[in-house]
């Protein structure tokens, strides 16, 4: 398991430093989200495919796993082709801190190694050697198969909402958005704690509940909802912060009268 961990680590090394490369040759480094999402569908069925693992444990999972990845990273390919060659704000703030380039590749290479550790409930399924599926697993797997749903529903109520002319200007709360200000954030979330679920019927499947606290303090304390909101109030004020008077910020929840 540690020979395939540390070729998972070569490979994601190198397809980040590649991504690096051509983010400097087109002036975008947006391309970093796109890398990092991606990295699951390459990573798990490697795993799934070397695992001595139950069959049926290891690659619905690893499925479940390549389908939240291939969604999400071509969801956001499609978002920075879309805007290119403008720049996501947050990597413009970076390049204010940073003016070479060779400081994003570190921080690539920071991003690979993140990828690999939100991979890991991947390579322990692959490896476990339970005859069957316990209860738990399938709970994870169930867990996750409905968030990596949930999310795609709230990516998809968003582009809809956006691409009416006549809601520039306004805030989404339609749909899920009627019941939290980030559904997708809150079911990117469960993706990560179905997969721990699954994890923790596998030897030292218990390190990963590392994959659901970090991902919870990246959208609490990072790159998701503070900045998200911030963005938020500057462009549409009043009407931005009746909806957080009124709506969850996070758990779909009942809104406020």
């Amino acid at each position: 398991m540690i020979k395939l961990l540390v070729v998972g680590l070569a490979i994601t090394m190198t397809y980040f430093a590649v991504t690096w490369a051509i983010s400097v040759r087109i002036r975008n480094y947006g391309l970093l989200d796109v890398a990092f999402s991606y990295g699951v569908a390459i990573l798990a069925p490697m795993y799934a495919w070397f695992g001595p693992g139950l069959p049926v444990r290891k690659w619905v999972f690893a499925g479940i796993g390549m389908v939240w990845s291939i969604r999400l990273g071509t969801h956001i390919l499609l978002r920075v082709l879309k805007q290119h060659p403008a720049e996501d704000a947050r990597y413009l703030t970076l390049r204010a801190r940073w003016p070479g380039p060779w400081q994003f590749l570190g921080f690539f290479q920071l991003q690979a190694g993140l990828a690999v550790i939100f991979s890991l409930p991947f390579l322990f399924t692959a490896f476990n050697p339970a005859p069957a599926l316990s209860w738990l697993e399938v709970a994870g797997m169930v867990l996750a198969a409905v968030a990596v749903l949930g999310e795609t529903i709230a990516d998809r109520q968003l582009q809809t909402f956006k691409r009416d002319a006549a809601n520039r200007g306004k805030v989404c709360d339609v749909g899920l958005w009627r019941y939290s200000r980030h559904p997708n954030y809150f079911f990117e979330s469960m993706v990560w704690w179905g997969a721990f679920f699954v994890a923790l019927a596998s030897p030292w499947g218990w390190v990963t509940i590392a994959c659901p606290l970090l991902m919870l303090y990246f959208l609490f304390n990072v790159t998701g909802i503070p900045l998200t909101e911030e963005y938020a109030v500057k462009s549409k004020p009043d009407a931005y912060r009746e909806y957080q008077r009124t709506t969850s910020a996070f758990v779909p929840w009942f809104r406020k009268a």
